[in-house]
């Protein structure tokens, strides 16, 4: 396959991990737009299956007239529920990868597979079942194009090889790179300072897990040779284009790391990628870089679709064509502009709490030092003004050193004065000197109903009189209900039932009109005990309902004027209710240092017991309620996350499993791991492979002059590596790179995360534009704002 086709030295995923990597080769998207961060978020979800799954490469395909089929492991959490859109032939595996006693969906129908290798393999089941199928479309449609997807499991866990290749490469040592076993690393992230050099026993481990990956690869080997046979005989062999890649690389043993991948470095993220097909010139090598994301453009373009605009990657199709022969040889052709850097990306943001945890973990210690970081802040618009900016809470001041400090802003001196002036007539009116308070005997405690006797006494002796009181009360008011009006007799203890009269022919109590005017004409007035007066033509009745005058009822005018006069209303008393509460927080926080006679009546010694007491008979007001069953529902989603960590970790002490660390990602292996042969028998261990905190995004570039590798972590680290030095990556190197380059990394890096679609994913180099140092990787002299520091 290789020999008959081209190679791509330089081919990476975009994220080192099963499930996101194979969406984005689906979608042609990087994770930060199909939103599959992990193996388990988002790894075909409901919201997968609605926004991202009906627009891969198989749709389109399947829409223009092809014969599409799937053979093999899909996504992770695939149920086998239902048959993804765009797909004629299905034959997908049942969640992760299995070789044996595993379920597939055939077409809609779940299809358990035992331990029998003859019939159960699972590498060779799906090896036969697409070339029957390709065997059976050319014999019955012969002018329809095949689309085919062979999704190996291998050399996936739990690395079970066929039996005849049990005992293939006894000495396989290719794993052992300058990496391996190389650790700790402190200048690298958490996780990289958390790991120390390997046990003999797990040293043990990679070489018999090295071994055993490849005895499982040499049946896809046997693939790509059966595939490649039926071809030959089908006489399609130079009419089919054939692509041969991985979702991702992995680690055996690399900087001390027993296993896995999801790393940035290149042992995770570098695929094996080989093309051949019709116009590819056999046995070429290709230096560019090329992506998982650009696989679905590619398939499109060989098609003859044009690329979908929210694809992010773009068809190698381009790079593959040979150039003409007079051209080859000349010194000034064109070289073919592509891309010299990549997005690498994995996770997401992580969650307050976590952010704090993994921060409290371990702080990232290759920042700049905190006075270049105070410079660089200070530099900024928002901290070089004395606190006069709305909303400003820092500012930069200089002090007699000569260097800047960052201070928290006490409000402008107005405010200052003003406080000042509360403080001193605080100080002169509440003198604890001048007045101090003798409650007597403290242990006194007066009984129930002396206290209940002072209560009311205090109630009876507060009287409010209103400026104007009316002392004729109303005698009858007349009330719209439901598009008749009823006339209410307020002098009467027992009302009888109402009499309605047509709202056409209305008539008034002159006496009462008269009267209810009177009442709405003044603010002050006290009316009938059994309304309440709320604006100036509105009130509510003692049975609940809202009445207004006449004119607003009639008059769209009125009613839109007064309704806009409410609505201003309630604005005011909304900031009015807002700044009171202001004040009450600055009151609770700023009370006096005095005794308080009314709770001296208790003893102290039996204060908890007291508190107790009123905590339990004590009802809150129901605003108070509302909050607390917030608050309430809050501490049961908390109590219900402890309640199961704890199920968790008792299920976990009753196997006798002690391997689970918090934030980190662990696993155990014993000698019932395997279930074929060659068999572990040296015993079970523990090994941590990835932490919480492992969120990254990265810049890989690959050009005439530079090829680096820069990362920013969730936590603040950073990590830059220039390979043309360091190939293996073993020295973070950022503390080397100048500040503006630095930063000129930053905000390209900040545009790839964001970019949508492969206009904006697929930047065009600037290197053979602008002739700069690096190829095209930054541009010191562009103007634009540069990166305010590592705030997280």
């Amino acid at each position: 396959m290789e020999q008959g086709g081209a190679s791509f030295t330089n081919a990476f995923v975009s994220t080192p991990m099963c499930c996101p990597s194979r969406s984005s080769m689906l979608t042609g998207k990087y994770v930060h737009n199909h939103n599959t961060y992990t193996n388990n978020e988002n790894c075909s979800s409901p919201s997968w299956q609605a926004q991202h799954e009906p627009r891969s490469f198989a749709v389109y395909l399947n829409n223009t007239g092809y014969r599409t089929a799937f053979f093999g492991k899909y996504l992770n959490e695939y149920n086998g529920s239902y048959i993804p859109p765009g797909w004629r032939e299905w034959v997908g595996l049942i969640k992760n990868s299995r070789f044996y006693n595993y379920t597939v969906c055939r077409n809609g129908y779940k299809e358990k597979h035992g331990s029998d290798y003859a019939k159960d393999y699972f590498t060779d089941l799906i090896t036969n079942d697409s070339i029957n199928y390709f065997r059976i479309s050319k014999r019955m449609y012969p002018h329809r194009p095949v689309m085919m997807v062979i999704s190996h499991a291998a050399p996936h866990g739990p690395e079970d090889s066929a039996p005849q290749f049990s005992e293939h490469f006894p000495n396989a040592s290719q794993h052992i790179t300058p990496s391996y076993n190389y650790a700790p690393n402190m200048d690298k992230h958490w996780i990289m300072q958390y790991t120390g050099p390997m046990r003999p026993i797990n040293m043990e481990f990679t070489n018999f897990l090295h071994r055993k990956r490849l005895q499982t690869l040499l049946s896809v080997d046997d693939s790509v040779e059966k595939v490649y046979e039926m071809l030959v005989e089908t006489g399609e062999l130079d009419n089919t284009y054939v692509i041969y890649t991985a979702d991702h690389g992995y680690h055996i043993g690399q900087f001390g790391l027993v296993k896995g991948k999801s790393m940035p470095y290149d042992f995770d993220i570098r695929v094996p990628f080989f093309v051949r097909g019709p116009n590819i010139e056999p046995g070429s090598i290709n230096p560019h870089m090329i992506l998982n994301i650009d696989l679905a453009p590619t398939i499109l373009d060989i098609a003859g679709l044009d690329t979908p605009p929210d694809m992010d990657g773009k068809s190698i199709l381009k790079l593959l064509e040979p150039e003409k022969t007079e051209n080859r040889f000349r010194s000034n052709r064109k070289p073919k502009v592509w891309r010299d850097t990549i997005l690498v990306e994995r996770g997401k943001f992580l969650r307050k709490k976590e952010e704090s945890s993994s921060n409290n973990m371990q702080q990232s210690n290759n920042n700049l030092p905190k006075y270049e970081r105070v410079k660089e802040l200070c530099q900024q618009a928002k901290y070089q003004t004395a606190c006069e900016q709305p909303g400003q809470k820092w500012q930069c001041i200089e002090d007699t050193s000569g260097k800047l400090r960052i201070h928290k802003c006490k409000g402008s001196l107005k405010v200052s004065a003003k406080r000042k002036r509360t403080r001193s007539l605080r100080s002169r009116g509440y003198s604890s000197k001048e007045k101090e308070c003798d409650c007597g005997k403290t242990d006194y405690k007066p009984a129930r109903g002396e206290r209940r006797n002072q209560r009311q006494l205090s109630q009876t002796n507060q009287r409010y009189k209103p400026r104007f009181v009316h002392t004729r009360p109303t005698r009858s008011l007349s009330v719209e209900f439901e598009g008749q009006v009823y006339d209410i007799n307020l002098e009467e203890e027992a009302q009888p039932a109402y009499e309605t009269r047509n709202i056409s022919k209305r008539h008034y109590d002159l006496e009462v009109e008269e009267d209810l005017e009177e009442m709405l004409a003044d603010d002050n007035a006290v009316g009938q005990p059994s309304s309440v007066k709320v604006t100036h033509k509105c009130y509510i009745l003692a049975n609940d309902t809202v009445h207004c005058e006449r004119e607003i009822y009639q008059s769209s005018r009125a009613w839109r004027n007064h309704k806009s006069y409410i609505a201003q209303e309630i604005e005011a008393l909304q900031d009015k209710i807002k700044n009171l509460r202001e004040v009450r927080g600055h009151l609770k926080r700023r009370r006096p240092d005095e005794c308080d006679c009314s709770k001296s009546y208790f003893n102290k010694e039996k204060a908890p017991r007291n508190k107790e007491r009123k905590k339990s008979n004590h009802r809150l007001h129901p605003f108070k309620e509302a909050v607390q069953e917030v608050d309430g529902k809050v501490q049961n989603f908390n109590e219900s996350r402890r309640k199961k960590k704890e199920r968790k970790q008792k299920k976990r002490l009753k196997k006798g499993d002690d391997c689970s660390l918090p934030g980190l990602t662990c696993f155990t292996h014993d000698n019932d791991h395997w279930q074929t042969a060659p068999f572990w028998n040296l015993g079970s261990f523990c090994a941590c492979t990835s932490a919480n905190n492992n969120t990254y995004w990265c810049l890989r570039t690959i050009n005439d002059t530079h090829n680096i590798l820069f990362c920013e972590f969730a936590t603040g680290f950073l990590e830059y590596f220039d390979m043309n030095n360091d190939p293996y990556q073993l020295t973070n190197a950022v503390h080397t790179v100048d500040r503006e380059v630095l930063n000129e990394l930053h905000l390209q890096l900040m545009e790839l995360r964001s970019c949508r679609g492969h206009r904006q994913c697929n930047p065009r180099s600037r290197g053979l534009e602008t002739g700069n140092k690096d190829g095209g990787s930054y541009d010191p002299h562009r103007e634009e704002q540069l990166w305010n520091g590592w705030e997280g």
